[in-house]
């Protein structure tokens, strides 16, 4: 799927749940493919509406079992890490965080770099339902059949050194 479209589906996907964006907004769209070139398998395209030193509020909007890969937001500048509380929106969410290990999970590992899954506690969110992520903690997420769009509220984001089981990751461009 090309960049142009997938920013274009994530918008009309916004759109169609009754999400007001402003112009700037829908251009302010990204698209992670992780530097893995499989976005629909494994990705996250999302908005981010604040992010400063206290606080940020992104929008995550994955495609039908589309999954974001596996990772922890480690400790840095005097914080144990971002602690993130994600709110499903629409659609459902397959949530894998440390803990204990679910005898079946619901998701399906992306076959492609499935060896770079290893937590496999399941929480699944349904709209109106949320679940805090603590800092430092290994966790991945993948959304069910009909996609998903889930609000991320948490301490302060830096993408930048979030650290990927799987060391192919790229998670800026």
């Amino acid at each position: 799927m090309k960049l142009k479209t997938a920013k274009q589906k994530t918008i009309d996907m916004l759109l169609d749940a009754g999400f007001v964006l402003t112009e700037e907004e829908k251009e302010r769209v990204e698209v992670a493919d992780f530097g893995l070139n499989r976005l629909e398998k494994e990705g996250l395209q999302l908005i981010t509406y604040e992010n400063n030193d206290y606080y940020c509020a992104k929008e995550l909007v994955l495609f039908p079992n589309q999954t974001c890969p596996e990772h922890r937001h480690p400790p840095m500048d005097h914080t144990l890490g971002k602690q993130e509380t994600f709110r499903c929106r629409k659609g459902k969410v397959y949530l894998y965080v440390e803990g204990k290990d679910a005898s079946v999970i619901q998701a399906n590992l992306p076959e492609e770099g499935k060896d770079f899954y290893t937590v496999f506690h399941e929480i699944i969110l349904h709209p109106g339902e949320q679940y805090t992520i603590p800092p430092n903690t290994l966790h991945w997420f993948q959304a069910a059949e009909q996609g998903a769009i889930v609000s991320e509220f948490s301490t302060t984001s830096r993408d930048e050194y979030d650290i990927f089981t799987n060391p192919h990751i790229q998670r800026l461009p």
